[in-house]
């Protein structure tokens, strides 16, 4: 946009191995994409922040010296949220006049993630302050969890702040230890397909929070089983717990509690796996890693709307799909494969054909896009 100083691009994530387990402080994996948020801006000479969207209606104002609003439950909390993490640490005396647009309407993505980075950045460079990407991702973590609500570990915003274009990031959710792995010279070409079932986030009730309190209480079942002490219920997690206490325990404990800690333990082993065939340039494996990961958390965590399974079922049978699984939570938005490019037009026509016979009443709202991993968030010279 012309007139405006500055522009942040901030991608969308997708997480290909390390489904639920960050709460945990289990292990996952991450790229960015290369499509995300937009934020132009200019820097103020007050303490004003004016805000527009071209993907969401109304106008955001506030004052960055005032005391954190109450959340208005629309899109302006993301930037009251950056905000108030910025200024548990900096000083901030300078707004920005902005706007702000989205790349893809789609669920499973954390674009939330994405713009509270993209914020937490516009109002650093407003202010000279310099802060390497984990601290974005640090500060971005603590205002989507203190103020926006959402108990989610470190893993959307990290891919967002560290991903590469050449590389897959590895995160341990217990010490906040990362590498990005580079790609193998043997690896095959791939592309990212996000197929959205049309199914918006209205329009379902989400057990996210439900499934972070069940792996607890199996965490408490083991320690109270096995004798030990136990924690205060946010002290708990599984990855305190060694997989042999849950092999002699787990016949003990309700079925319900103990396949999501079941969950957890395979998908610690996957995404080890999945590192060492990401090392090696083995794409076949790795797909057919997050393929198993996707089948542990429709059977063991028991996420997955019938529209999700469905494109699931559908993916996984067409020739090129190297592996997928159900993106984000998990309960409702999108499914996403890593793909050979030569297979695109034949997927995409076999998933409008047989998902729409199937789910009629998604004609207009089912979507199709095609991705690639791309660098995290930064400023763009225009």
């Amino acid at each position: 946009m012309d007139n405006y100083q500055y522009h942040i691009f901030s991608p969308y994530r997708v997480c290909p191995l390390g489904a639920h387990v960050d709460h945990q402080h289990g292990l996952v994996t991450g790229f960015a994409i290369d499509k995300g948020v937009d934020l132009w801006f200019n820097v103020r000479n007050d303490s004003q922040v004016n805000l527009v969207s071209k993907t969401f209606e109304g106008e955001v104002h506030f004052d960055l010296t005032r005391r954190s609003e109450i959340r208005e439950n629309m899109w302006g909390d993301y930037a009251r949220g950056a905000k108030y993490a910025r200024k548990k640490r900096f000083e901030l005396t300078n707004g920005i006049d902005g706007v702000i647009q989205g790349s893809l309407p789609v669920g499973g993505l954390s674009s939330s993630a994405a713009v509270l980075i993209a914020y937490v950045m516009a109002f650093a460079k407003a202010n000279s302050i310099t802060l390497t990407p984990f601290e974005v991702v640090l500060i971005a973590s603590e205002a989507e969890r203190e103020y926006i609500g959402l108990n989610n570990g470190l893993l959307d915003q990290s891919c967002i702040a560290l991903g590469k274009k050449d590389g897959l990031l590895f995160l341990d959710c217990d010490s906040n230890e990362y590498r990005v792995i580079k790609r193998s010279p043997s690896m095959p070409d791939f592309e990212i397909g996000i197929f959205f079932s049309g199914l918006t986030r209205s329009l379902v009730n989400s057990d996210y929070n439900l499934r972070v309190f069940e792996c607890k209480v199996a965490a408490w079942n083991m320690l109270a089983y096995t004798e030990q002490p136990l924690k205060s219920f946010d002290k708990t997690f599984l990855r305190d717990i060694p997989k042999s206490t849950f092999d002699k325990t787990k016949i003990a404990m309700p079925a319900r509690f103990a396949r999501r800690a079941e969950h957890f333990y395979s998908e610690y082993r996957r995404v080890r796996q999945g590192v060492t065939a990401w090392e090696t340039g083995n794409l076949k494996l790795f797909g057919k890693l997050s393929f198993d990961s996707c089948e542990s958390s429709m059977n063991n965590y028991e996420c997955g709307s019938p529209e999700l399974i469905a494109i699931y079922e559908i993916m996984r049978k067409q020739q090129g799909v190297y592996g997928g699984r159900f993106s984000g939570a998990g309960f409702k938005g999108a499914v996403i494969a890593l793909v050979d490019p030569a297979y695109k037009e034949s997927i995409e026509k076999a998933l409008y054909k047989e998902y729409l016979e199937k789910f009629p009443e998604y004609e207009n709202t089912f979507k199709v896009f095609w991705v690639k991993p791309d660098d995290g968030a930064r400023f763009i010279k225009e």
